[in-house]
């Protein structure tokens, strides 16, 4: 009667997964397969610590190639910026001139300086020519400032407020021409501002209005050129 009572009791006390051998083993499946888990997540984070540890030992390298490559890169670009407008200067002012650019990096910026050569002499840009030099500059500076914008969220289009204004009425048309043909080449849309005569505009420009004052307000001409005559014959 005893014994009968014992069995009862172990039984009663028993863990139900441990009553059979089945059981057992298909909790050791259980545990072997989370062994390998983590084993091969371990062996995953060892191959990444092993990596960022052999990229901060040349992280150092990496970043000076990179700020020299930064450099050439902008020496490049300072370059062309140089030789353009200083094409851009002796076709519309007809001199010798040559634009400079001179860059100095602090705190890992650029800041650059432009001055102007005539015949290896340092000219002052705002003084040079009443002014005209540093209008054909900022036109320049200003397309090239434009190009590095994100075309998805910046329409290209560039509004110059009477651009022309230091300049001799004869030098007028060499500038329309150099804002016109960097405009198609760079895909910008131009609109120009001047208080110069139309005629001096038809030859390049597609669309002229002339704006005149009246006591009745602003009257508005659309002026209809030469060229835009031949070309609708």
């Amino acid at each position: 009667m005893n014994g009968d009572m014992t069995s009862q009791t172990d039984a009663a006390t028993t863990p139900a997964e441990l009553r059979t051998p089945l059981s057992l083993q298909r909790r050791c499946w259980e545990l072997s397969a989370v062994r390998k888990q983590k084993e091969k997540d371990q062996a995953q984070l060892n191959q990444q610590l092993q990596q960022t540890e052999a990229y901060l030992a040349i992280s150092e390298q990496v970043t000076e190639a990179l700020e020299t490559l930064s450099g050439q890169l902008f020496e490049q670009e300072l370059q062309m910026i140089q030789d353009k407008l200083t094409i851009a200067l002796q076709e519309v002012l007809e001199q010798p001139l040559k634009l400079k650019a001179v860059a100095e990096w602090k705190r890992n910026a650029a800041t650059v300086e432009f001055q102007i050569e005539r015949e290896g002499n340092t000219e002052d840009i705002m003084r040079g020519q009443g002014g005209s030099v540093a209008n054909i500059l900022s036109v320049g500076l200003r397309m090239f400032a434009l190009m590095t914008l994100d075309e998805t969220e910046h329409r290209r289009i560039l509004v110059l407020d009477e651009q022309d204004c230091w300049l001799r009425p004869d030098l007028v048309p060499r500038l329309v021409k150099i804002i016109h043909e960097a405009g198609q080449a760079l895909g910008f849309q131009i609109i120009m501002i001047s208080h110069h005569d139309p005629v001096m505009f038809e030859r390049y420009a597609d669309t002229i209005f002339q704006f005149t004052p009246s006591p009745e307000g602003v009257q508005v001409e659309r002026i209809v050129t030469d060229r835009q005559q031949n070309d609708s014959t």
